[in-house]
């Protein structure tokens, strides 16, 4: 499914897609390493290389996945740090609900299934029982600074591709990170560090329908204008 080493550039991006199911097979730290060394080559602003990486497995995973789906399951409103913004709406809304739909039918979740839905959103909670995540910060002194988030972006795109060319494949969530206490004790993340965002990451496991979704994407006809061209 996920890519090798030797694969062209174009092939890596049109293949890559979210995992969210993985083979219980853990990722060497040597490897991990490689994938980061070439994802932070990601362009930055002014050069001043924000980012910062919180590299998770085995026992203080664990604890985390047990800590965010406990607090969730209370009702603990989450503590997400990186700004949210206003709920989708519109077309935003559409599109988010249309890969949603995508992957309740390769589940075979049906839209009255309440327990299976709630199942599929604390596996988000719980990382989706990958391996390894990969929980994404910046420096805080760096907060009201638009070109930060960007560059955190940027560099985790760069991320999610260079382990795709490693055979490693990834999901970029949030459901992570949103019970933010959790994750700064047990990834013993200091206060000058905002957590942004969680890379759940491993080997795909195949076998797992939801890996063969591919979200819908807009053309370049509706998402492009050339200006002052012939």
């Amino acid at each position: 499914m996920s890519g090798s080493p030797d694969q062209p550039y174009d092939e890596i991006v049109r293949s890559r897609r979210s995992i969210r199911g993985y083979l219980d097979k853990p990722v060497p730290r040597e490897l991990i390493e490689e994938v980061l060394a070439l994802a932070m080559r990601s362009p930055t602003s002014m050069n001043t290389q924000p980012w910062h990486f919180h590299v998770i497995t085995g026992e203080p995973l664990d604890r985390i996945r047990k800590g965010n789906t406990e607090r969730i399951l209370a009702g603990e409103p989450d503590s997400r740090e990186f700004r949210r913004g206003e709920p989708f709406a519109g077309v935003h809304r559409e599109r988010q609900i249309g890969v949603a739909k995508q992957l309740f039918e390769a589940m075979g979740i049906a839209r009255d299934d309440k327990e299976a839905r709630q199942d599929w959103v604390l596996r988000g909670f719980r990382q989706f029982d990958a391996p390894v995540c990969v929980i994404v910060t910046y420096d805080r002194e760096l907060s009201g600074s638009d070109d930060t988030a960007f560059d955190c972006g940027a560099v985790t795109t760069s991320l999610v591709n260079a382990a795709w060319s490693r055979g490693l494949g990834c999901v970029i969530n949030s459901q992570g990170i949103m019970q933010s206490p959790v994750v700064r004790e047990h990834a013993g993340i200091s206060d000058d560090q905002v957590i942004m965002k969680a890379v759940a990451m491993g080997w795909p496991d195949e076998s797992f329908p939801a890996n063969a979704v591919v979200s819908k994407r807009k053309n370049v006809d509706e998402a492009v204008r050339f200006v002052g061209f012939e």
